[in-house]
């Protein structure tokens, strides 16, 4: 050993370097076992004390609740036809959760399949709307076969878009029902913000609602309960397996009283013409038919109209979106007489034998206006009730009204339904009106004057009507005072609806019969009868009441002259029956607007009639 060496030797203080040594393996094991304890703390959290939120968590990425919506009940008319039904339709929807770029994802898409400016109005609209976390929102409905395998040859670079198989409302028929069986439509932001949160619940998984007609009326025995399904998702959201479900309970099915034959024999016999036609079973109540024309495909409503669709609906002047059956509000021109000269005898302000003289005109007393006789030069002298229903002589209900006064004619009006809503089991139904000397007073506040009424007794002036009120206040008369409730709907699901009676008129039998009788010799009177022409080749008897609504007023000194009036200023024709005459079985009421002569009218229900009762009489 050198000397160094011996010298370093000896300065060497190994029992502090062990210290030092000592002391940094504590720290470094100390850090070790904080740390370790660190790592159990949080494993112990993540696995016992969190265990339940994480696993939660994962599961709401891999499993989903997906509602199922019920299957919408159907429609179908009184002999099985279905007018109504859910027809598979295969729908892309996006979920947008799972979309990172809208606008690059719907690029992608419309380069596979197209959508249309309106798809994507809709489909915006719907994404504004409340709506559950994940679910699919609808873009294009009624995908082709070839669509679907582009969209799924291409599915691997389209996170969040989906096919789903739906059903949605088919109508069959087309224009046909639509009047009366209405359709469904996409929820709308309103519709959508009036829902409670039942409601609400309702409709999870459901994107549509009805908007007219029965399908408005009876929505909730329609619409059934939504049901439920627990989806296993993979990363990118597509559906792995169903793990549990609870099924959805299908909407009621709805029978209705109309007759799928007497229907389209109605619209087919008002062709291009507009106007409408009501038919009632007498012995229910029940409708028969309820048309309106023009009419339009409710189809297109479905799944979201176009905007050029809609605005030639919309803006066309026939106003082919207005159901005149239960909403066009006419004057009932002298379809009202037969039901007058019966409150005429009942009062006992006419009489069998009482006649009047017709010269043409009708003067009041110290009035010098000349209310006229529809028959130039009038029909002349002792003109009885009878003849003034079979002939539809005006001077003799100017008298008779004048003599009766409104009060009375008011009051014997309303036990016929005039006046005021039927209660028919659809929206949007107008009252018509059937004015008092309180209406005119309030509504136009002056008083009633005899003129008023002589212009009420011929179903002009202020008095309106619509065709489903004629077609009950003739089926009143058909059964002789009882006034049935109408209603489309015969049996929801199993439950039959009832029958219900709103007043019984209590009058006189040879009343009835009189008037009754003159009704039938409207059609049936080979020289008199106004509506004689419809009288050839039938094999029953009808009795009805034409009628000829002015549209216009004529002036005092002037002759009504077709041709110099603009068509559609011209008088509305109706008609009003009921058959077979000796025992009742359907009463119907039919306008056609601007149609002039009552004969066209007359003959389409005479049509009507035998589209119902033919196949009876074969039965």
């Amino acid at each position: 050993m050198s000397w160094a060496a011996k010298d370093l030797h000896r300065f060497k203080d190994h029992h502090n370097e062990a210290r030092v040594f000592g002391g940094r393996v504590f720290v470094a094991l100390f850090f070790v076992l904080v740390l370790f304890g660190v790592l159990i703390a949080r494993f112990y959290s993540l696995q016992v004390v969190q265990y339940q939120d994480y696993a939660t968590r994962s599961d709401l990425n891999r499993i989903q609740v997906r509602p199922v919506p019920p299957n919408r009940g159907l429609i179908l008319d009184r002999n099985g036809e279905i007018l109504a039904l859910n027809s598979p339709s295969f729908t892309l929807s996006l979920v947008k959760e799972r979309i990172k770029n809208l606008e690059e994802t719907l690029a992608q898409i419309d380069a596979l399949v197209p959508i249309s400016d309106s798809d994507r109005e809709s489909f915006y609209k719907l994404l504004k709307q409340r709506r559950r976390p994940y679910e699919p929102t609808p873009l294009r409905y009624n995908l082709t076969e070839e669509e679907i395998a582009r969209i799924a040859v291409n599915e691997y670079q389209l996170n969040g878009v989906e096919i789903q198989a739906q059903l949605v409302r088919q109508y069959p028929k087309g224009e046909v029902f639509v009047h009366a069986v209405g359709y469904v439509g996409r929820i709308n932001e309103r519709e959508l913000s009036r829902f409670t949160q039942e409601e609400y619940e309702l409709y999870t998984g459901t994107h549509s609602i009805g908007k007219t007609g029965l399908e408005r009326q009876y929505e909730m025995e329609l619409l059934g309960r939504v049901g439920s399904e627990n989806i296993e998702t993979n990363a990118l959201g597509r559906v792995l397996k169903v793990l549990d479900r609870t099924d959805p309970e299908p909407g009621k099915d709805l029978q209705l009283f109309l007759d799928s034959k007497v229907q389209q024999t109605a619209l087919e016999q008002l062709g291009d013409q507009r106007g409408a036609v009501v038919a009632i079973d007498i012995e229910t109540g029940g409708i028969l038919a309820l048309v309106s024309t023009p009419s339009y495909d409710p189809n297109l409503f479905v799944t979201g109209i176009s905007y050029k669709d809609y605005n030639a609906l919309n803006q066309s002047k026939d106003l082919p979106l207005f159901n005149r059956a239960i909403q066009g509000q006419y004057p009932p021109g002298s379809t009202v007489k037969p039901m007058l000269g019966l409150g005429g005898l009942e009062s006992k302000i006419v009489n069998f034998r009482t006649t009047i003289f017709d010269p043409g005109f009708y003067q009041l007393e110290n009035d010098e206006r000349f209310y006229r006789e529809w028959k130039k030069g009038g029909h002349g002298s002792r003109v009885d009730l009878r003849e003034a229903i079979v002939e539809s002589c005006d001077i003799y209900f100017y008298d008779l009204s004048f003599r009766m006064g409104v009060d009375k004619m008011h009051a014997f009006g309303l036990n016929f339904g005039l006046g005021s809503r039927t209660g028919l089991d659809i929206p949007s139904e107008r009252p018509g009106n059937w004015p008092s000397r309180a209406w005119k007073k309030g509504y136009r506040g002056v008083s009633w004057y005899p003129g008023d009424s002589l212009n009420m007794s011929i179903g002009q002036g202020d008095v309106l009507a619509t065709p489903l009120q004629l077609a009950v206040m003739t089926a009143t008369l058909a059964t002789r005072g009882t006034l049935i409730k109408p209603r489309l709907v015969k049996q929801i699901g199993d439950t039959p609806t009832e029958k219900e009676i709103l007043g019984v008129l209590e009058a006189d039998s040879a009343n009835w019969d009189y008037v009754l009788e003159a009704m039938e010799g409207v059609v049936h009177d080979r020289n008199h009868g106004t509506a004689r022409a419809i009288s050839r080749n039938l094999s029953y008897r009808i009795a009805g009441k034409t009628g000829t609504a002015q549209k216009v007023g004529i002036a005092q000194d002037a002759e009504y002259e077709s041709d110099k009036i603009s068509a559609r200023n011209r008088d509305h024709a109706l008609f009003v029956g009921f058959a077979p005459a000796d025992n009742p079985k359907i009463a119907v009421a039919a306008i056609v607007e601007n149609g002039e002569s009552s004969g066209i009218p007359a003959a389409i229900v005479k049509e009507v009639m035998n589209a119902y009762l033919l196949p009876m009489e074969g039965e």
